[in-house]
């Protein structure tokens, strides 16, 4: 078939395959932005897929035991629109028509919890791969906890289609390893295999070998050559369904822009609207009948439609198996609905660990090990791991198995040197359902997995990130591991709750606020060092408010002390010396911004009053933010460069994190006034 001709046929397949193309280049043109020529490239397959193979109901978008489908290169988005559409989701065409539109539900990314049906939001190249790969392995692992022999309520593939940039992306690689390594035998890729990329050719950097590196990491490769033919598509799809012990990926040679007569194999159509006069010409080339934008062939709705009264069928049978699976495993069935609704049992706080001073020195590290565990064995979907720094990140749940592909029903994840791919699979295995996954990794490498914690942030999911290894006293490791600058770059993500306790018991309140969070995720930063436990009996600890008076002092304070972390202890230790020589100091802990900024401002004003202008904010971190707690006539006591190789204790004191050196920076400050 030569450049921008196709072959005129009149089967329903290729008019429902062409109705996807023609509302797809109608809603670009329309928006005047967009990208028309994967969703022309890739409608044979999203057709073949949606309607001969995967296993969903238009009509209940949230049935459990869906399959998931993720479009991994999400600017290919009127692909997703238009199936949604045309299958039966709640998705009209007023909405495709107002494509990319404000207030539609069309935006020109896909994004969750925004339009039915759509189970990740994507964009990122590669995160949406990764986020599949948490979607299998969450199903695998209830699968592993909850079928028995006789009846299987866990039972459904994820679907992941991606194209050249995705593989590009290092994330794509980091999680596409770790699925091999796990035999993910019902993660399904669909490989868009263009050949273009934004620039042009993607041989003018990309020119590996596809198959073979995902035949090294352990999946199945199914090649198809034409990528247009449904009948193909749906023997590869089959083909991958058969292998139980590997995941697959199906090579589909595609054209982007297919039947474009100047477009098709182009660059040019990428990202940009084809323009009326080639959309005509397409229109012309496919064989289209439909003389106005938008219009959708009888014939073809009818064929699309026919999934929602297939999925109602599906699902009513699967409803059927699980009310005798509820009658015969009563037990395991409510376990199963609690790990759906994320259910938490009344007085569940209370079985947290206590701690006390007379317990010794505790770096929060530790404690935050002692409360996981705890947790675990109250909320048993509870799962995750880290980075490969379970020893140092306390992140493992004692007596759990590991998640392998020999004990699925493992809670503890090896993801091995993946920081990236483990932010993007924790919140796959969040979007699927049934499982709250946390990771853990050193504060430093938040750097590594940050677009992950973005997009996590974006879609809201409560997903609990757990970093040790706070600040420069991680010692003689140096500069290259000592986080400086992480603490603010967390903190100026949006829906993103950063909290630093100071000690084991703001620790466990650290984790119960993090367990109790619906709506967005949580960052715990967790010292090496030990730090000593405060008397919580004396001290009032109120992590979940933000920021709380740690220790007041008689009357009207002369200036406030604020801290966070490990440096709460040495500012203590300057509030006594500073009353040894008449002077009143107030402490303030602020273990975590955003809970502080969510309190009354009459509770913010009592912490914090305007009255009192000496302020002094001591974290070893940047001093980017403090700004607005401190004021203009206040002082930050940070670290505004590179660390550097010597004991922790050292370079804390080098760097001027002492008691000593807090009561001469006050000095200076009530001196001046």
């Amino acid at each position: 078939m030569s450049k921008g001709t196709v072959k005129n046929q009149s089967s329903i397949d290729d008019l429902c395959i062409n109705t996807i193309r023609t509302l797809s280049m109608d809603a670009v043109q329309k928006a005047n932005s967009g990208h028309p020529g994967a969703p022309m490239g890739l409608a044979p397959a999203g057709y073949t897929l949606w309607t001969r193979v995967l296993k969903h109901n238009p009509s209940n978008p949230d049935w459990p035991d869906r399959d998931r489908f993720v479009l991994s290169g999400g600017h290919a988005s009127m692909l997703l629109y238009s199936l949604l559409h045309l299958t039966g989701y709640d998705l009209s065409l007023e909405e495709i028509q107002n494509f990319r539109q404000w207030g539609s539900k069309t935006p020109g990314h896909p994004e969750y919890g925004h339009t039915p049906g759509v189970e990740t939001t994507t964009g990122p190249l590669g995160q949406g791969f990764a986020n599949a790969v948490g979607m299998a392995m969450a199903e695998r692992h209830l699968a592993a906890c909850f079928n028995q022999p006789d009846h299987a309520i866990v039972d459904h593939c994820t679907y992941v289609m991606c194209g050249d940039g995705d593989l590009m992306e290092g994330v794509a690689s980091e999680a596409a390893s770790l699925a091999g390594h796990l035999g993910l035998g019902k993660l399904i890729c669909l490989y868009d295999d263009n050949g273009i990329s934004i620039e042009g050719s993607t041989d003018i950097a990309f020119t590996e070998k596809v198959g073979k590196r995902f035949d090294a990491y352990g999946w199945q490769v199914i090649k198809v050559k034409a990528g247009s033919d449904p009948d193909a598509i749906e023997k590869a799809l089959k083909e991958a369904k058969a292998e139980a012990g590997k995941p697959s990926i199906i090579m589909l040679k595609t054209h982007i822009a297919h039947g474009s007569p100047h477009k098709q194999d182009s660059a040019d159509a990428h990202g940009s609207p084809l323009g009326e006069e080639e959309i005509q010409l397409t229109k012309a080339a496919l064989g289209w009948k439909e003389k106005s934008p938008f219009d959708i062939p009888k014939k073809a709705l009818d064929k699309f439609r026919k999934c929602v009264k297939t999925g109602e069928k599906v699902e009513a049978g699967w409803k059927s198996t699980y009310q005798k699976y509820t009658k015969k495993y009563p037990e395991l069935a409510d376990a199963w609905v609690n790990a759906l609704t994320r259910f938490m049992p009344k007085g569940w706080e209370n079985q947290l660990p206590q701690f006390t001073p007379d317990q010794g020195p505790l770096a929060t590290r530790a404690a935050s090990g002692k409360v996981l565990n705890a947790a675990a064995a109250i909320f048993p979907s509870l799962m995750g791991g880290s980075a490969d720094l379970a020893p140092s990140n306390k992140t493992f749940i004692d007596g759990s198995p590991e998640f392998q592909k020999t004990d699925y029903a493992g809670r503890n994840i090896r993801f091995g040197v993946r920081e990236f791919a483990m932010g993007a699979i924790m919140s796959g295995m969040f979007l699927h359902g049934g499982v709250r996954p946390y990771g853990g990794t050193f504060l430093v490498f938040a750097d590594y997995m940050r677009p992950a914690i973005r997009v996590a942030a974006l879609m809201k999911l409560p997903v609990i990130y757990v970093f040790t290894h706070d600040s420069v006293a991680v010692g003689e490791d140096g500069p290259t591991h000592q986080p400086v600058e992480h603490l603010a770059a967390l903190r100026a993500i949006p829906h993103l709750t950063v909290i630093r306790p100071a000690d084991a018991t703001e620790t466990a309140q650290a984790w119960r606020t993090a367990i109790a969070t619906n709506d967005h995720p949580v960052a715990l930063i967790l010292s090496r060092q030990k730090l000593p436990i405060l008397d919580a009996k004396t001290t009032g600890c109120e992590l979940s408010r933000g920021a709380y008076i740690l220790s007041d002092c008689p009357g009207k304070p002369q200036i406030i002390l604020i801290a966070t972390g490990a440096e709460v202890h040495i500012t203590l230790a300057a509030q006594q010396q500073l009353a040894d020589q008449g002077i009143a100091a107030r402490v303030v802990n602020m273990p975590s911004w955003e809970l502080f900024e969510a309190q009354s401002p009459a509770y913010r004003s009592r912490i914090l009053p305007k009255s009192v202008k000496h302020r002094i904010a001591i974290e070893a971190g940047i001093s980017m933010g403090w700004e607005q707690y401190i004021g203009d006539s206040g002082k930050m006591i940070g670290i505004d460069h590179f660390g550097a190789s010597a004991p922790g204790g050292m370079v804390l004191e080098k760097f001027g994190f002492t008691p000593q050196a807090i009561v001469e920076s006050a000095l200076q400050m009530l001196k001046k006034a």
